[in-house]
């Protein structure tokens, strides 16, 4: 087909350079395909290259290169097959109109249709009161029941998106990342594909957190040198010993990824220097299913001889594998000049299921899916049947259900059930069933009588206590932290709401009748404002139950009302106040330094709180549902839950210019060693040698070590940053961070 195209259509240059892609593609499918299947093979490929012949990728590039790229990634590093292949050809061409999926069905068969069916039905869904991509997401997870295939393109998809996510727009850049890291990545962790899921980590703080990523990265490269070194010196006793005993196996020497490492520095609040676990020393043995056990236990004897292990950070995932079928034996030893070293042990079996996930269960378990995954599976359907859920309530579920930490815990008849780390007794009971949640009263754990927010420990074993008068309570929803015992409880509590917010409604009505007074969609806006309620159905709520008495919101509507005349009649409103911060500092409000959405005039705005941005700051806008916009930082901890749930809602912001008057305030954290004179030297380096306005400083001291929290009024980013390296040089100051609230 490739030879037929015109070249006023494809250049000679281009056509070669997509029959080497095609070619390249076909390599990796030799272990997998036979000659009837790269016959069909071609025939996507062809059926694609006239779909997309006219179409070009940001990049400029030829659009074909993307369904080659995706099935390269379904078979290279996901491990599909044959069918998996024709479906990433052809997964947008229905779209594109080269197809129907009838043409599919009848050329390629059932199976394909089904898959590229799954994936066209997330494209053409739009809608302003959900996120585009939650229900996107939603739709997504629909289609698993039918063919977990389609998951798996998608999370193929997505990954050559973000790779070449480059050549996008800054603001197509930011939303992607964002959606990628807060849904794709957990999805790929849940499924098994831990190298699919890093990479998506990494790329996503690439561009959510660009200087903290090229700064660890650089870090990385300038430490590869002495990292590799020690590995060197670490593995030789063992590689000796294990040729010795007769092993056949594999060490390797796996750094982490950027994001891993600088998760543990915020996690452990240190700098990269002293992140002891950057890498990871894996052994890797051949051994047949029956000595797999065995074999596994004889190597962290080895290892053990030599190194000092820490049992405290030991675990075994071969006895008891983890619900995604993950296998591996786990130790952190003492290594050469007192070095804390982990040390991953598995089987090439265990390996490959480590880097392939679901798709290496297939290879060695059959077309089947586990019992881990499966259960795993119905947990989301059973989130799918939940009356009328919303797109976001759906994606809040599933990242529930895409948990990583687990517990063990045992039935009274001795059934092993997983449960995530925290959950509680009360998890335990509705997982046994709904009627068993509703009525839990408490439990014996252990022989032990329990409340129902008891935590589960591993190797507990639970008896749940139940009573007719016990019902769900809006509180218990504080005490768990499964998909299925929220959405019950919320089911229960809902229709017992409803109740309560129909006869609320009634009454309401009744009485504005009786008092002649009108209840326009404007007032019910700003009522629901006033009674600090989201919805209608909450406000009606709050009547039935009692809490808002009619006559009071009687009162607030002429209120309003008034208002409103006097507005009209060219009154100042009251509504427009300089915001003031929680502490009583009126900090200068950046009236005009601010673009928001260059095709908007005037708009009002306020800074966020949760990340405090300040002139310099990448910033984007974010429509509040009560508060109008609020700008906050790219790297805000709020920004990839906004940008993936409510990308309909954001707004492109940018800095214009900085009056000198425009001050911003900035929280900063400080820890060292505590030493007499140590808040007079931080307050002369804020005040004399910087002149800045020093708000407030706090000091806590334990066993001669402080840890404190400062308020500083800032002009811009550069001030913030000289002000930090400035207390940072500070005698005793062993770290200056900046805090987000």
């Amino acid at each position: 087909m490739i030879d037929k195209i015109d070249r006023s259509v494809l250049p000679e240059e281009v056509k070669i350079s997509i029959l080497n892609r095609y070619r390249g593609l076909l390599k990796v499918c030799r272990r997998c395909v036979n000659r009837e299947d790269t016959a069909k093979i071609r025939r996507a490929f062809n059926s694609a290259l006239v779909a997309h012949l006219h179409k070009k990728r940001d990049s400029g590039d030829p659009y074909i290169y993307h369904p080659i790229a995706v099935a390269r990634i379904a078979v290279e590093e996901i491990g599909l097959g044959t069918t998996s292949v024709i479906s990433a050809l052809l997964h947008e061409t229905v779209t594109e109109g080269g197809n129907t999926l009838q043409d599919i069905e009848n050329e390629f068969g059932k199976p394909v249709r089904t898959i590229v069916e799954g994936l066209t039905k997330l494209s053409g869904i739009s809608g302003m009161k959900t996120s585009l991509q939650a229900e996107n997401f939603r739709k997504l997870l629909l289609t698993m029941s039918t063919d977990v295939r389609v998951i798996l393109l998608k999370l193929a998809d997505r990954l050559e998106n973000m790779r070449t996510l480059q050549y996008s727009s800054a603001e197509r850049q930011l939303k992607t990342a964002s959606e990628t890291f807060y849904l794709y990545a957990p999805l790929a962790h849940r499924l098994g594909l831990y190298n699919i899921k890093s990479e998506m980590e990494d790329l996503s703080m690439k561009y959510t957190h660009p200087e903290t990523y090229q700064d660890i990265g650089n870090k990385l490269r300038n430490t590869t040198t002495a990292r590799n070194r020690f590995i060197g010196e670490f593995t030789e006793p063992i590689r000796q010993e294990l040729e010795h005993q007769g092993f056949r196996f594999e060490i390797k020497g796996r750094t982490k990824s950027v994001y891993s490492i600088w998760n543990k520095m915020k996690k452990q609040q240190a700098e990269f220097s002293e992140v002891y676990d950057i890498f990871a020393i894996r052994i890797i043995i051949d051994t047949d299913l029956k000595n797999e056990k065995a074999d596994c236990w004889r190597v962290y004897s080895v290892v053990t001889d030599f190194y000092q292990p820490n049992t405290n950070r030991m675990r075994d995932w071969i006895s008891v594998p983890k619900s995604n079928g993950y296998e591996s034996l786990h130790t952190t030893v003492v290594g050469p000049g007192g070095r804390f070293v982990e040390v991953q042990i598995r089987t090439r079996r265990m390996d490959e299921i480590a880097e392939k996930g679901l798709a290496a269960h297939w290879k060695y378990k059959g077309e089947g899916i586990d019992r881990g995954l499966g259960e795993w599976l119905a947990h989301i359907r059973e989130v799918l049947e939940n009356p009328e859920p919303s797109a976001l309530e759906f994606v809040d579920n599933f990242k529930l259900n895409l948990y990583s930490e687990e517990v063990f815990v045992f039935t009274p008849n001795g059934d092993l059930k997983r449960f995530p780390a925290g959950a509680t007794v009360l998890d335990f009971a509705f997982e046994i069933h709904t009627d068993v949640g509703s009525t839990c009263a408490g439990a014996k754990v252990n022989g032990r009588n329990v409340p129902i927010k008891q935590v589960l420990q591993n190797g507990d074993q639970i008896s749940i206590l139940t009573s007719k008068n016990q019902r769900p309570k809006i509180d218990w929803l504080n005490w768990v932290v499964t998909a299925k015992a929220r959405t019950k409880i919320k089911h229960s509590i809902k229709e017992e709401r409803q109740v309560e917010s129909d006869a609320g409604k009634e009454l309401l009505s009744r009485r504005l009748k009786n008092w002649k007074i009108g209840f326009p969609d404007r007032i019910k806006t700003r009522l629901l404002k006033h009674y600090k309620v989201k919805t209608s159905f909450d406000f009606f709520y709050l009547i039935g139950s009692g809490r808002i008495d009619p006559a009071d919101v009687k009162e607030q509507i002429i209120k309003l009302e008034q208002k409103e005349r006097e507005q009209a009649a060219g009154q100042p409103d009251e509504t427009g106040e300089q915001e003031i911060p929680a502490d009583g500092v009126q900090v200068e409000r950046p009236a005009d330094i601010l673009i928001i959405d260059e095709s908007l005039n005037n708009v009002d705005y306020k800074l966020a709180r949760c990340c405090n941005p300040v002139f310099g700051d990448p910033v984007f806008g974010f429509v509040s549902v009560s508060d109008g916009i609020k700008i906050h930082r790219i790297s805000c901890p709020n920004a990839p839950s906004m940008l993936s749930r409510y990308d309909y809602r954001v707004v492109k912001a940018r800095w214009t210019s900085s009056p000198d008057t425009t001050s911003f305030q900035v929280m900063i954290r400080l820890s060292g060693i505590d030493e007499v004179g140590i808040v007079n030297r931080i307050s002369d380096v804020v005040s004399k040698d910087l002149k800045m306005t020093l708000r407030s400083i706090s000091i806590d001291t334990t066993d001669g070590m402080f840890d404190g929290v400062i308020r500083v009024i800032v002009k811009n980013k550069s001030q913030l940053d000289l002000l930090l390296h400035k207390l940072s040089r500070i005698k005793a100051v062993n770290k200056a961070s900046r805090l987000d609230r």
